[in-house]
């Protein structure tokens, strides 16, 4: 993955992160089976960008993303 597409995909996360957060503020009733996981690695991202190597970012990418968007079109209809 070349600079300029790992800076946009990181970017991309952190926006998942914070929106994930705001939805665990908005709707306490409704959970997210990963919510901590995402926010502490949003967290990670944006705060200590220098712990997150690329094979964290690939692994994300390939197996914990498209969880997180099966997830929320089974529950949520997103």
């Amino acid at each position: 993955m070349d600079l300029k597409t790992q800076s946009a995909v990181e970017r991309q996360l952190g926006i998942i992160g914070e929106a994930v957060n705001k939805f665990d503020q908005l709707h306490p009733e409704l959970s997210l089976e990963n919510a901590r996981k995402i926010i502490g690695f949003r967290n990670r991202l944006i705060h200590a960008y220098d712990a997150v190597d690329t094979s964290m970012i690939w692994a994300i990418l390939v197996n914990h993303l498209p969880l997180l968007k099966a997830e929320l079109k089974l529950k949520y209809g997103f």
